[in-house]
């Protein structure tokens, strides 16, 4: 009997099925340039959604553009995932310029919220740089130069092709967004279908994506009332996010140049020179992040050098001239070889940059020539134009008091009572030759 009730329980519990587990979304909000920290921070979203099982990933991505590589190793992530990555524009008047429009592209489902943009992929190299490819069969003016801007956009534009093929998305327009620097508001990248859907705000975009079926990826999205995980930056990923900024960077070897200008003028000061050299040392690193030029940095070490040069020679401000020119074609020239764009040093920050160190160099500039022209206070040579009195008569030769020495003094002016007070015109070993006041 205790057998048949057993197996009536076993058959009625088979069928039943345990309750479905309630659906979980991770969300990656990353605004900035795409750099090595940004492949870093996606990359690893991407990698924390797998393992955790979520049943979506949603970037919320904000970016001017930025590097090929780190733009690279980010969609080769997502093309890769096994959890639908959803690539979010948000909030309203964000972009996704340059590289981002590649990482929204490749994306399972790529939505933007109103107000932004998305387009503007054209390579940047060296100028010159337009819409329309470069005519490959001239040679003339920049021929080689013409030649490498042509391989690099027919690159990137094949590759953004291909992102919007795998994903069904409008091919046409990402041709015309590498070799024309098109850029789409979100309406016409809807509309174009470049990308999926428009939504004002998470929630919106959580329950107009439920149920979708993603090609490649096994069942429809669950999405609808998810639970909503954040995945941050770590502290490390936000400090060097911040550092590897070209703003940042150029900020930084200004403050470094300054306080190593500080120290070299006032040795013994230290803590200018500390700060200073910390601050050289945080540039490079970003630098280096941001694969900048070398000519480039160099051009703007070579213009700081012009700076402190002017304080040391005499050269009538052509050597602060030359810092100026030489700092601003170095900066011109950072971020000019990189295959996306969107990595460039503010003009605000380019001419807060030059007139602070302007500044820095007039007031160095001013304070050596005022000591110039200071009397020397010590030795021989500063006795000149001090008042001394006459210890004893003065027909022509004598004696006079100096603070507190003795010294033998010739008098020029004539005879000089004793008592009387002179002025010290001049020293001729140890005789002082002197005048009435």
């Amino acid at each position: 009997m205790r057998s048949g009730i057993l197996a009536a329980l076993l058959a009625a519990g088979a069928s039943f099925s345990a309750p479905p587990k309630a659906p979980a979304v991770l969300v990656a909000p990353f605004a900035g340039v795409i750099s090595p920290v940004a492949a870093e921070f996606l990359t690893g979203a991407v990698a924390a959604a797998q393992q955790g099982r979520y049943d979506a990933l949603v970037i919320e991505l904000d970016t001017p553009g930025g590097l090929d590589l780190s733009m690279r190793a980010i969609v080769q992530s997502i093309l890769a995932s096994k959890v639908p990555v959803v690539v979010y524009v948000y909030p309203s008047g964000a972009r996704a310029a340059s590289a981002g429009a590649f990482i929204t592209v490749s994306a399972h489902v790529a939505a933007m919220a109103p107000g932004t943009n998305i387009g503007a992929a054209h390579p940047v190299t060296l100028p010159g740089i337009g819409g329309a490819l470069p005519d490959h069969g001239k040679k003339g003016e920049g021929g080689e130069d013409a030649v490498m801007q042509g391989k690099m956009a027919n690159d990137a534009a094949a590759y953004l092709q291909s992102l919007a093929r795998e994903r069904g998305r409008n091919e046409e327009w990402a041709a015309k967004a590498v070799k024309e620097s098109v850029s789409a508001p979100v309406a016409e990248a809807v509309q174009s279908h470049i990308v999926d859907l428009q939504a004002p705000d998470l929630e919106s975009l959580l329950t107009a994506i439920d149920g979708r079926k993603i090609p490649g990826l096994a069942g429809p999205l669950r999405t609808a009332g998810a639970r909503v995980v954040r995945y941050e930056m770590s502290s490390r990923q936000r400090w060097l996010a911040a550092v590897s900024d070209p703003n940042v960077a150029m900020i930084l070897m200004s403050l470094g140049a300054a306080g190593l200008f500080i120290e070299l003028y006032s040795p013994g000061l230290i803590l200018p020179g500390v700060v200073g050299a910390v601050c050289l040392v945080l540039a490079f690193y970003s630098f280096q992040t941001l694969s900048a030029s070398y000519a480039g940095v160099l051009l703007i070490l070579l213009g700081l050098l012009f700076f402190l040069l002017e304080v040391k020679v005499a050269s009538f401000g052509l050597l602060a001239v030359a810092g100026v020119a030489s700092t601003v074609l170095g900066i011109l020239m950072l971020f000019q070889n990189q295959p996306t764009g969107g990595l460039q040093v503010a003009w605000s920050v380019i001419g807060a940059t030059l007139s602070g160190l302007l500044a820095l160099v007039a007031l160095a500039s001013y304070l050596v020539l005022q000591a110039h022209r200071r009397r020397k206070a010590v030795g021989v040579e500063g006795m000149i134009g001090q008042r001394a009195h006459a210890v004893t008569a003065l027909n022509p030769a004598g004696k006079v008091r100096v603070a507190s020495e003795i010294w033998d003094a010739v008098a020029d002016s004539g005879a000089v009572a004793e008592g009387d007070p002179v002025i010290i015109e001049g020293v001729e070993g140890l005789t002082l030759k002197v005048r009435r006041p």
